[in-house]
């Protein structure tokens, strides 16, 4: 009787303590479930997949011709069209440089004003929206990518924030509102409420851990209780 009076108690303070977080679990998954990945992407905002492919005419220069300045082994050679001209994207051990591939001249890095000239290219929201852009050098809750980095904010309702490789010009990130609503609830989803990115935190797994001790205890107080199996206890006391 003592056994199964604290096997209730504890279930019923393991339910208390664990069901907050469980119901914060539901909800958070039902709302990331709701939310359209692609308006979380800002697909709708900011073109990202399209890719231009080279000119059929276009004259390009044979890749040694670049190469050789590196002074490092080049690991990889990607042309691509950039600001509506082909580019040699040359990826090192050291960084990624960029070479223009008609001429075999280096590229300097991305600035500001180019860096809201590709922003602005990629646009596909309505009107044409201010914007603000600043330099990124260190990895924060909205942005884990590469560094260092422009972040073009656009002040349109949906707050945009579209960040741009210095090195390489490719769009790394885009962040809006519908990213943020997805972002806040996966950080109550995983038990990480500042980085919203460990998803091995302690809580998560001590929750997770009492989750089961829940669904155990539960599991053997029915078993105590179950109407057939007091029965017969009550038959073979007669």
């Amino acid at each position: 009787m003592r056994i199964h009076l604290f096997a209730s108690r504890l279930h019923k303070w393991l339910a208390i303590i664990i069901g907050v977080q469980l119901l914060l679990w539901f909800a958070s998954g039902a709302v990331m479930s709701l939310l359209p990945i692609d308006r979380v992407h800002g697909d709708h905002l900011v073109d990202r997949k399209t890719v231009l492919a080279l000119p059929a005419n276009a004259r390009l220069i044979h890749p040694s011709a670049y190469l050789t300045a590196l002074g490092t082994p080049p690991q990889s050679v990607t042309l691509k069209m950039l600001e509506g001209k082909p580019v040699a994207e040359v990826l090192t051990a050291t960084g990624t440089r960029l070479f223009d591939a008609a001429s075999g001249g280096a590229i300097p890095p991305i600035d500001a004003l180019r860096a809201e000239a590709i922003a602005r290219k990629a646009w596909r929201g309505t009107g044409a929206p201010s914007a603000k852009v600043e330099w990124i050098e260190r990895e924060g809750p909205e942005y884990r990518g590469a560094l260092p980095a422009w972040r073009v904010a656009f002040a349109d309702p949906d707050a945009t924030r579209v960040f741009i490789a210095a090195d390489t010009g490719r769009i790394a990130a885009v962040r809006t509102g519908t990213w943020r609503l997805y972002d806040f609830f996966w950080g109550l989803h995983i038990m990480d409420w500042t980085q919203h990115e460990n998803f091995n935190t302690p809580w998560l797994i001590g929750f997770a851990l009492g989750g089961l001790a829940l669904w155990i205890g539960g599991a053997l107080l029915l078993y105590m209780r179950w109407p057939i199996r007091r029965k017969r206890r009550q038959r073979t006391t007669t």
